[in-house]
């Protein structure tokens, strides 16, 4: 067979994952802060980018500091123009008064607090046991130790980062001397602070309340696993006492501080900003997309003049290629705002019960559902749903929320997991501490609600919703 050279010509489609198409479907996926922080930051590294209106106010401002300029000026009664900064303000001011610059200006060393200085902070747990440790501590080998401890000692107020031996070797003491300071940490404020274990912390504050010696400490030290699990038969017979006495110690027990550290905990609050605010208006929902702190781009016009007047070769290659970089940028935000506005759209037309009455009318919705209305991949749209959140009259929710897997009913038209999750928690919410409801009396219950659900599944949701079973809720007093 010879071999030859020739060639063909072959037409095929092939998707080429371009830098600009990469970088749309990066900004499809953006949280709104990451995206505002992504757009100052092409700002910075683009000259040819701007905001039009930071730019608009510049202008105006510059038009009001000329006018301004004029007004400084003022004509006298015989026509001339005098400068108000030339005019004698001493004629002006009462001889009777003291207008030294002593009385007009705070001296240097007198200062103003600062903003920052006028703001009160959280005490910290650390700080707190270390403000005691202070007051209470003999010697500098206690204080040293006492200071090991409390910087071991986590948010929760536990001992659990180093033991004794640890402690000891790092202060550079002995062991007797580290379990000795350790005492000491016990013994501060709050009750339970500076325990290896949750029996250690419950003995603590027990033993600090006056409950040492009674059947309250016996349960903490030999029975917490079985009074967790409501055996209170087995622990009264163990204890040779009356299953009400027991019932009584676990009221006690159940009054301590599991964790300790807890009022010391710093929370930061994490607001949410809403991409999309859906507002009715004479009977229909209006889609609003939130462009508020987002800044509005557009191609600097000096850049533009800059081309028309002409430039050496290499200015006008650098200028083109930030112009393309920019004008693919704008593009791209303002199809990925048309992208969340269809989605938006699409989520509001089917789940109009629910922006009318609530979480029960929730109605189950997949990631194809919407693809198909607006004509995008699934994956599109999980993009376009990330971190994103709509205001509704029902509250803020994330996009994500409303996609859901469906339950069958006996009656009507399929009902969303989350609505069978809420019907399951009120269930619970509003049940007899006594008398629990158990799995089964919860699917009785949802039957009764043409809910048809397996027994499983309502363990699987509870689960879910961190609910622990009826044995354990059970409430005998």
């Amino acid at each position: 067979m010879a071999i030859e050279m020739r060639l063909d010509l072959k037409l095929a489609q092939k998707l080429v994952m371009t830098p600009q198409l990469q970088q749309a479907i990066k900004l499809l996926q953006l949280s709104r802060l990451e995206m505002s922080q992504m757009v100052y930051q092409e700002m910075m590294e683009n000259p040819v980018l701007e905001d039009s209106l930071e730019a608009d106010q510049a202008d105006n401002d510059a038009g009001l500091k000329s006018d301004d300029e004029e007004a400084e000026r003022a004509e006298s009664e015989d026509g001339h123009t005098v400068d108000l900064f030339d005019l004698k303000w001493d004629n002006y001011i009462d001889d009777g008064g003291d207008y030294s610059e002593d009385t007009l200006y705070f001296p240097e060393d007198d200062e103003k607090p600062s903003y920052e200085q006028t703001l009160s902070s959280a005490v910290r747990l650390s700080e707190h046991l270390e403000w005691q440790l202070m007051l209470i501590a003999g010697t500098d080998i206690e204080k040293k130790l006492g200071q090991v401890i409390i910087g071991n000692i986590d948010d929760d107020g536990y001992l659990r980062d180093a033991t004794i031996d640890e402690i000891a070797e790092m202060a550079g003491t002995s062991v007797k001397q580290a379990d000795a300071a350790l005492k000491i940490v016990q013994d501060l404020d709050p009750p339970g602070v500076a325990a290896r274990d949750l029996r250690e912390c419950l003995l603590i504050q027990a033993r600090q309340l006056g409950l040492g010696g009674t059947i309250v400490e016996e349960i903490i030290e030999d029975y917490l696993d079985d009074l967790e699990k409501k055996k209170y038969s087995a622990i009264a017979k163990a204890l040779r006492v009356s299953i009400k006495d027991v019932q009584l110690a676990a009221k006690a027990i159940e009054a301590l501080e599991p964790k300790p550290g807890r009022p010391f905990a710093v929370s930061e609050v994490q607001y949410i900003v809403p991409d999309v605010f859906v507002v009715k208006k004479a009977g229909e929902y209006v889609i609003l997309l939130n462009d508020e702190g987002l800044p509005r781009l557009r191609i600097n016009p000096f850049y533009k003049n800059l081309m028309r007047r002409g430039s050496d070769e290499g200015t006008k290659d650098y200028i083109e290629s930030k112009l393309r970089s920019a004008q693919w940028l704008i593009k791209s935000i303002e199809q990925r705002n048309k992208t969340i506005y269809r989605t938006a759209e699409s989520i509001v037309l089917r789940q109009r019960e629910f922006l009318d009455k609530g979480i029960d009318y929730l109605k189950p919705m997949i990631l194809r559902d919407v693809a198909e209305d607006i004509g995008m991949h699934e994956s599109t749209i999980s993009r376009v749903t990330t971190n994103k959140y709509v205001h509704t009259p029902q509250g803020i929710y994330e996009l994500k929320y409303f996609f859901s897997g469906s339950i069958a009913s006996t009656h009507g038209d399929d009902l969303s997991s989350i609505t069978v999750r809420n019907f399951i928690q009120k269930a619970i919410s509003e049940e007899d501490p006594k008398n629990p409801l158990n799995d089964r009396q919860i699917v009785n219950i949802l039957k009764s609600r043409n809910i048809d659900i397996a027994r499983r599944t309502v363990a699987k949701y509870r689960g879910e919703l961190k609910i622990p079973p009826a044995s354990v809720r059970k409430k005998p007093y």
